[in-house]
């Protein structure tokens, strides 16, 4: 079987807990090379038996085995090194979100399609089985005609441990909304299968940090659709969403974070007018599919199931968020 070579810019812990065993699992890919302007390059290489080393990301870039590399650098770096790797010719997963506005989502498109390489934003929740189900099940009329869907993505954050993290820097795209409220709006758009014409959003800003810690919303759709969410750094973990119809409810618990259990394995809930129960239990995992799903592309030609016009819309929606919580009213795409 074929298989894509890898380059890794950056030891980031997403990288190390979730990229590189996933895409150690795959059988269409083969990890290469990883990079570090911090120095870790060598000892993470070391950790996980990647074969090359490189001590600045330029240097991987270079390599010309590396088919593809995968970008977790911090939000405000995404562009630069998205368009860097492609010029030279390297297919690009990057980390959400992709961009923190809607020109820079639109340069890294561009500079992907003029160099002729694949680009996929690396929302990988959306490759769990659970939300195709979802879907089929919406299509199929099991809930009726869809009137609400509520979504909410929320950890706790120990601010005062925390002080250097990304999550806190308002010069990194720090923030809730960024971090986790991003799955909440997309997974909105994904299953309902619709852009939003408002939203409306509320939040709270820490002092010191200047970043949204806690925020909610409501989006508005065409046809009457309304859907509600919250983010926050500041409640226990959740991570769920749930659509409610003229029929009934389909509830997902673990909509986002499935690679918390083991295999993936999750559960949706069908609850009918009586509010009687139907449990469908689904796994995969996430990372793993998204990773197979982009590799399978490049070797194919294929574009991927999620396009860089999806990522552009999907930062529109995000920008409008904080454009809301800015003027404190609506807002309209």
């Amino acid at each position: 079987m074929s298989v894509v070579k890898w380059g890794i810019l950056s030891t980031a812990n997403i990288a190390k807990k979730a990229m590189i065993p996933a895409l150690k699992n795959c059988e269409n890919a083969e990890i290469t090379a990883i990079a570090s302007n911090s120095g870790k390059a060598e000892e993470t290489a070391n950790e996980y038996s990647i074969p090359k080393a490189y001590q600045s990301y330029e240097e991987l870039l270079e390599d010309p085995d590396i088919q593809a590399v995968y970008i977790p650098l911090p939000n405000t770096m995404h562009k630069e090194w998205v368009v860097k790797a492609a010029e030279k010719g390297k297919h690009v997963l990057c980390e959400k979100p992709a961009a923190l506005n809607v020109k820079d989502a639109e340069a890294m498109s561009e500079a992907c399609r003029l160099n002729n390489v694949l680009f996929m934003e690396a929302f990988m929740y959306q490759f769990h089985p659970q939300h195709k189900r979802v879907r089929e099940l919406i299509a199929e009329g099991v809930i009726g005609e869809i009137r609400h869907m509520r979504s909410a993505f929320t950890f706790k954050f120990d601010f005062e441990k925390n002080k250097q993290n990304i999550r806190l820097d308002k010069n990194l795209g720090g923030g809730s909304i960024w971090d986790v409220g991003c799955y909440c709006i997309h997974s909105t758009k994904y299953i309902l299968g619709q852009e939003p014409k408002e939203v409306y959003v509320n939040a709270s800003i820490h002092e010191g940090f200047g970043v949204d810690t806690k925020a909610a919303g409501i989006l508005s759709f065409e046809n009457g659709m309304t859907a509600s969410f919250e983010c926050s750094f500041e409640q226990p973990m959740r991570d769920f969403y749930e659509i409610s119809g003229t029929k009934g409810t389909i509830k997902v618990p673990f909509a986002f974070r499935s690679d918390r259990f083991v295999d993936g394995e999750v559960s949706i809930v069908i609850l009918d007018e009586k509010g009687e129960k139907k449990k469908e239990v689904l796994k995969g995992n996430q990372y793993e599919i998204q990773a197979a799903h982009f590799g399978h592309c490049i070797l194919n030609g294929e574009k991927p199931v999620y396009s860089s016009e999806d990522t552009i819309r999907n930062i529109k929606a995000i920008q409008a968020c904080y454009e809301s919580l800015k003027l404190n009213s609506p807002v309209r795409l």
